[in-house]
């Protein structure tokens, strides 16, 4: 899916969310307070195995999503996009994410992003793929495939695969949610800023997250920090009509073998809202810095 098909127009419409992924170990309606007291308009739920405290399907149901939207208002908090990974090419996907996408239209999500499939998932992952996207199209949402950062094949490794993974799948409410701070662990020869700028004009929507190597691993730091280079990557953002995400897995890094790792503590909210604070003025920095000359 091309982004100039979504129905946003550039720069006044776009929506810069924050991922929920750095508040893990906290209440949702705590995190939405938090979210509301540093100025954020928009949350991206996390849903992501191994990157989150553990969860089950009942978390999904439709009760469930009531509750969140209730949450949501109470906060004064938007949705615009959901993260709930899965592997599309795995036996129960269709089952698992038709009712992740139901959840997402409920608590007013129009993008939920998730990882493609393992190659050797691929058949599958086609047979899933286009019942998704039909479904989406009736929902109202976009699938975002992500890229992974593990260090496996996926059938969505770098940019380079996204052309003819798009053009096989063929249906326009299924585009790219890039992520540069995955491609550094996953494939660490590939210019992560480079390759972002490469996938954009497939994207529905993006994370923006900073990495740093070392030899212990992979940590994700302040943005503009890390070796990511995401000013260049924010910037080029702002000629688009993308929306993109603020995704500062505060809790998490990942080992030299590039597999995730949680803290077994939660990150206190102060340092949360500092970093995620100074996320935001880091966006907006450089967004505007390319609209006001535009």
């Amino acid at each position: 899916m091309n982004r100039d098909s979504m129905p946003a127009a550039a720069g006044r419409n776009r929506i810069v969310s924050v991922s929920g992924a750095p508040y893990d170990g906290y209440p949702a309606p705590m995190m939405l307070e938090s979210l509301a007291r540093i100025g954020a308009s928009h949350v991206e739920p996390a849903f992501i195995v191994g990157y989150t405290e553990p969860f089950d399907e009942s978390a999904f149901r439709p009760e469930r999503a009531v509750e969140y939207a209730r949450w949501l208002a109470d906060a004064g908090i938007g949705c615009h996009a959901l993260s709930s990974h899965i592997d599309l090419g795995r036996p129960d996907a269709l089952a698992v994410f038709t009712g992740r996408m139901h959840f997402a239209a409920r608590i007013g999500a129009r993008v939920i992003n998730t990882n493609a499939a393992a190659r050797a998932n691929e058949t599958r992952f086609f047979q899933n793929i286009a019942p998704l996207a039909r479904l989406a199209e009736e929902l109202g949402l976009v699938i975002g495939l992500e890229n992974p950062g593990d260090g496996s094949d996926n059938l969505l490794n770098t940019a380079a695969d996204a052309t003819a993974l798009l053009e096989r799948i063929g249906h326009p409410r299924v585009g790219l949610n890039y992520d540069a701070g995955n491609t550094i662990s996953h494939r660490p020869g590939v210019p992560a800023a480079d390759d972002a700028l490469a996938a954009m004009a497939q994207c529905v929507h993006t994370h923006v997250k900073d990495v740093r190597r070392t030899a212990q691993g992979w940590f994700f730091t302040a943005l503009g920090e890390g070796d990511i280079g995401c000013d260049r990557i924010v910037q080029a953002i702002a000629g688009t009509s993308l929306s993109l995400s603020i995704e500062i897995p505060m809790r998490l890094h990942r080992g030299p073998d590039a597999q995730p790792s949680r803290l077994a503590w939660r990150v206190p909210l102060t340092d949360i809202e500092a970093r995620l604070s100074a996320a935001l003025k880091f966006v907006d920095h450089h967004l505007s810095t390319v609209e006001q000359t535009a």
